[in-house]
């Protein structure tokens, strides 16, 4: 089974042992999406905004003196969204309804988050081609990089700024 599948497996898993879950993403630390189970909503979206609320949780939990977060609840009117840490580069979100026996809920989530932390690290190698070399002179100076040579081809256009993969 490749690690996509085994992403998807484990959240799908999540989903019937938690059948009140009505959707779950897994996004990477830097708001990035990994893999998702959700509808109705844009899982890229919900990545992003899970690795902020994520970090700004973690913030407050430290600041006064709490600890590592386990976990961020948002209540809203028609239901919660719990983001959990996925080990240290992943983020696990699922979606509930407001009804949601949410203690029942933390003790599945927390190790599928752990499960899923855990396939994602082990996947999560530096890139050969993107790795910035090491130097044995420390006044060397630092390799530049350019957030444009992390993206794909074709999205900058030199004339016309940001384009998007479908527009040409």
């Amino acid at each position: 089974m490749n690690t996509d599948a085994a992403l998807l497996a484990e959240l799908h898993r999540l989903r019937r042992t938690v059948p009140e879950i009505s959707g779950a993403v897994l996004a990477a630390v830097d708001g990035l999406l990994v893999a998702s189970d959700l509808s109705g909503a844009d899982p890229h979206h919900i990545a992003a905004l899970s690795a902020a609320g994520l970090g700004i949780g973690d913030r407050f939990a430290h600041l006064v003196g709490h600890g590592p977060l386990r976990e961020s609840v948002i209540r809203g009117a028609e239901g919660c969204v719990v983001v959990y840490p996925a080990g240290e580069d992943a983020i696990l979100t699922a979606v509930v309804p407001p009804e949601t026996d949410l203690t029942r809920l933390h003790a599945e989530a927390r190790p599928a988050a752990q499960r899923l932390g855990a396939l994602w690290a082990a996947v999560r190698q530096p890139s050969v081609a993107t790795a910035i070399p090491p130097t044995t002179d420390p006044d060397a100076p630092l390799a530049t990089r350019t957030p444009m040579a992390a993206l794909p081809a074709g999205l900058w256009s030199e004339t016309g700024g940001w384009r998007s993969p479908g527009r040409q």
